[in-house]
């Protein structure tokens, strides 16, 4: 298990460095839960806050950059490689300071980790 490729785009995700993804949806494998918040890249965990809106009654949710499956910049959209059920399932996002959290943003990481589709190793 790498922990540290969680916090990692993908090289073939179609994220671009610098690129702001504030305002994308968000879709996972299994429809669309929001939006992207904002980025962030505390201690070198990269993730996005999403805003569920409705979805999780309020709530926002963390996602490692390593779940984001592609980005299509032209749709402004985020697709991840999990389901809707799998962000449900993630530790719960309460307060803003927690983005950078190490101790946090680790259990958030173990959740993700096992669903994260294997890399090659030069990734």
């Amino acid at each position: 298990m790498v922990t540290g490729r969680i916090w990692t785009y993908a090289a073939d995700s179609g994220h671009v460095e610098g690129q702001d993804l504030t305002g994308y949806a968000v879709v996972a494998s299994d429809g669309t839960i929001g939006h992207v918040e904002r980025q962030a890249d505390p201690h070198g965990m990269r993730h996005l806050v999403v805003d569920t809106g409705v979805w999780l009654f309020g709530r926002s949710a963390v996602v490692p950059a390593g779940l984001i499956a592609a980005v299509d910049a032209q749709a402004r959209k985020v697709s991840l490689a999990c389901t809707g059920g799998a962000v449900k399932a993630a530790p719960r996002f309460r307060i803003d300071s927690e983005t950078r959290d190490p101790r946090y943003l680790a259990t958030v990481g173990e959740h993700y980790e096992r669903l994260a589709a294997p890399r090659t190793p030069t990734d």
